[in-house]
Order: structure tokens, then C-alpha cells, then sequence
């Protein structure tokens, strides 16, 4: 887990290494054992007035796309530093208006043992056509809990950084050692 400290000097380092014109702000920079995710603010484009919905959305993508293209060799430079630095592979996302996008993204595998009633939902999402695989019906399960819990998550991750400090403050510990054990014949 990342603490807040890190998670600040990351997106210190960002906020310095980006060109100042790349991003309108820098909006997000999350990270976790495996990637560090960078969010930049780009700016909306201007339709015609009375422009409808539907024209103002393919705008939003166009936009997201020119940028995506546009940006990209400053974008990988970066990355390879970032990469280099950290040893964390390094994704990209805008938003712009109401449109958030990640260009590109780590898929991490991860190992679980489910029992069979666990199976039993991810198998019923897969027979109703919600997932492709077990594998995609628990990546749903873990979206659908993330979107509804992100309050409780947040609070979660915040205790977790308390434990984190107040560890940080106990004794120095060699791991060698055993408690007890004072090295004394």
C-alpha cells in the first residue's frame, strides 16, 4: 500500500517532470504495487452554439483522442523516466468535460480461492451474459463494490496510513532478532 507521503512525492515529481502545456492541471496521480496512474485536466472543445448532445460527446472523444496522439512521444519520455525511477509501469488518462478516458492501463493477474457459492455468482454473471469468464465476472463484482463503496474504501486506506505511521515510530528492530533474546551467556 502506498501512504499518503509517497503518494504526495509522486505527484510532486509529476507535477515538475510534466511540460508545463501538456495538462490544463494535473488532476490524479494514483499508484500500486504494480503502476502509477497519471490524470491530466485537457480543455473542452468549443462546438458551434446550439450544438446537440450527441455532437458535443463526439466532440469530447475527438478532443481526447487528438490529445492521446498528439501527446504521445512527450507522454512515453516521461514514462520511461517515471519507470526507470520508480520501477512502476506508468498509464495515462484525461478528463475533459464530462469525459474521463485511460488511455492505457496495467491488468494485473490476481490469485483467489473462491468456494463454490462464490463460484456460483461469478458463474450465474457469466451465464446471463454480464461476463465473458469467471475471470471477468470477479473484475464486475470488484467494480460494482468499488463504485459503491468508495466512502468506505477511503476511510479504510486512511487507517491503514495511520497504522503505517505509528509503526514507523516504534523501535528500531534488527529482524534477526527474537524477542527476548538480549545476546547475553
Amino acid at each position: 500500500m502506498i501512504t499518503s507521503e509517497q503518494r504526495e512525492k509522486l505527484r510532486g515529481w509529476f507535477a515538475g517532470r510534466l511540460p508545463d502545456d501538456l495538462f490544463e492541471s494535473l488532476t490524479e496521480v494514483t499508484a500500486d504495487r504494480e503502476e502509477i496512474t497519471v490524470v491530466g485536466r485537457i480543455p473542452e472543445p468549443k462546438p458551434a452554439g446550439g450544438a446537440s448532445d450527441a455532437e458535443k460527446q463526439a466532440a469530447l472523444r475527438a478532443r481526447v483522442q487528438e490529445f492521446r496522439e498528439r501527446t504521445r512521444e512527450d507522454r512515453m519520455e516521461v514514462a520511461r523516466e517515471a519507470e526507470h525511477r520508480f520501477g512502476k509501469k506508468v498509464s495515462w488518462g484525461v478528463e475533459c468535460g464530462t469525459e474521463r478516458a485511460l488511455f492505457t492501463h496495467v491488468a494485473a493477474p490476481v490469485m483467489t480461492r473462491l468456494r463454490q457459492p462464490e463460484r456460483q455468482v461469478l458463474d450465474t454473471l457469466v451465464a446471463a451474459g454480464v461476463a465473458r469468464s469467471r475471470s471477468d465476472a470477479l473484475a464486475w463484482c470488484v467494480r460494482l463494490v468499488q463504485r459503491h463503496t468508495d466512502d468506505w474504501l477511503g476511510d479504510l486506506r486512511d487507517s491503514l496510513e495511520q497504522v503505517q505511521r505509528v509503526r514507523a515510530q516504534g523501535p528500531d528492530t534488527d529482524p534477526g532478532d527474537t524477542p527476548g533474546d538480549d545476546d547475553g551467556e
